[in-house]
């Protein structure tokens, strides 16, 4: 009598664990509809790391249950994606020629807003031991420079700005989105490259920031856009905060013009 108690108790234990597993699991989905969490996917030129890892913060603070993931690298490669399936809620471009390739592939949902503008500078290690002064001073011999490869944006950008200032550059590398850039100046695997102004804010002393006058002739529009699947409702609603008055101060703050 005493086993066939103490088995009854653990049968008993077991399913009371399983519905309670049970219960906990139920709220997982990015579309539940009672009250369990959601995910809002986005896609983000790597560029806005910070400022948008800040405003998604912000936007999860402000929408209970709800959490935001993001994916950022080169927007090319974020477009790639898209048209390969991979499913976001939102997409925002370093440029408007990637997210055209998006529109014209009906991958987006109404029109893209523009929300921010950027421009290239010149990056070098820590007192610039190169002496470098401007853009010509990167073609010079023995000078190591990095830049952006062609079809990301900051690499169309350098393309444009180079051509107009008649400057021939041989790079040792070309990255497929502007945070690695930054990061061959910063660990010294170069002497110098072509980044966002932003990104030489955000990098601080790690880096020695050269202003060169040929770059405000090139300037990076960033646009914004529901993609065509997932919530829409909740992806408009980060496209808002984005474009609200505290998204544009972040972006301000790190550096961004206005659209």
């Amino acid at each position: 009598m005493l086993h066939r108690t103490r088995l009854t108790a653990a049968l008993a234990g077991s399913a009371a664990l399983a519905l309670a597993l049970s219960a906990c699991s139920g709220g997982q989905g990015s579309d539940s509809k009672d009250g369990g969490e959601k995910t809002l996917t986005v896609f983000a030129a790597a560029s806005l790391n910070s400022t948008f890892t800040q405003i998604g913060k912000q936007f999860e603070s402000d929408h209970d249950g709800v959490s935001v993931k993001f994916n950022f690298a080169g927007s090319s490669d974020l477009v790639s994606q898209l048209k390969e399936g991979a499913p976001a809620d939102v997409f925002a471009s370093a440029d408007e020629k990637n997210m055209k390739k998006a529109t014209d592939d009906s991958l987006m949902d109404g029109e893209p807003k523009a929300f921010a503008t950027n421009v290239l500078t010149i990056v070098t290690a820590p007192d610039n031991p190169k002496k470098i002064t401007g853009l010509k001073d990167l073609s010079k011999s023995g000078v190591q420079t990095v830049v952006c490869a062609d079809g990301v944006p900051c690499g169309n950008a350098t393309k444009e700005v180079t051509e107009k200032a008649k400057v021939t550059l041989k790079p040792v590398s070309e990255e497929s989105k502007v945070t690695d850039v930054l990061g061959k100046v910063e660990s010294r695997q170069a002497d110098a490259g072509l980044v966002y102004v932003t990104d030489a804010k955000s990098a601080g002393d790690k880096v020695e920031e050269v202003d060169f006058p040929e770059s405000k002739s090139v300037v990076n529009t960033y646009p914004i856009g529901v993609q065509a699947a997932q919530d829409k409702d909740l992806a408009q609603q980060f496209e808002d905060a984005v474009m609200s008055e505290s998204g544009q101060k972040v972006l301000g703050e790190a550096g961004f013009g206005k659209p």
